[in-house]
């Protein structure tokens, strides 16, 4: 008799989550199918880009970093990559980006970074060539160009900015 009662509950038990298992992959289905029928922002024909080195320019004012834009566009709402190259020596003084997503690789030279809103060489880390790293929205940060020429590839989700942090004077 017990044995017969506990067949029939585990019986039970495999045709409930049966059904469950069922509704949630048709449900997750639905939703995948659902996901499939909308375009990806950026993803189609009309944005296919290639790059080739020697048609990468960088740009900018002499004695700051120099930029050039892959893809999409920085000062709009969507994914952008832009590559960014340090020149020798040259210090980026404490600042923050509005970007909601902000990944940035290190493609080539060594990047000294830190977080904070003060200049402070001595929390300076250093990251080679391959490191890949991201800021969150709005976190304060500084860094160093310290042996060499760097260049980074920022992939993130726009628009961008950069907001400078004022400096305390050093007594």
């Amino acid at each position: 008799m017990l044995c017969g009662q506990l067949r029939l509950t585990l019986l039970a038990q495999l045709q409930q989550e049966t059904t469950m298992n069922t509704r949630t992959a048709s449900l997750l289905l639905a939703i995948c199918a659902a996901g499939m029928r909308v375009p990806a922002h950026a993803q189609n024909a009309d944005t296919s880009v290639v790059k080739l080195p020697q048609d990468i320019i960088y740009k900018g004012l002499s004695g700051a970093p120099q930029h050039v834009t892959l893809f999409g566009d920085s000062s709009q709402p969507g994914l952008y990559v832009d590559r960014i190259k340090f020149m020798p020596g040259m210090k980026v003084m404490p600042h923050w980006h509005p970007d909601t997503v902000r990944t940035i690789l290190v493609m080539s030279g060594t990047f000294y970074f830190a977080v904070g809103e003060q200049w402070d060489e001595s929390k300076l880390k250093a990251y080679p060539a391959g490191t890949l790293y991201s800021e969150p929205a709005r976190s304060p940060h500084y860094a160093w160009a310290k042996d060499g020429e760097v260049i980074l590839q920022v992939t993130a989700i726009g628009p961008t900015g950069n907001v400078p942090i004022p400096q305390k004077s050093q007594q």
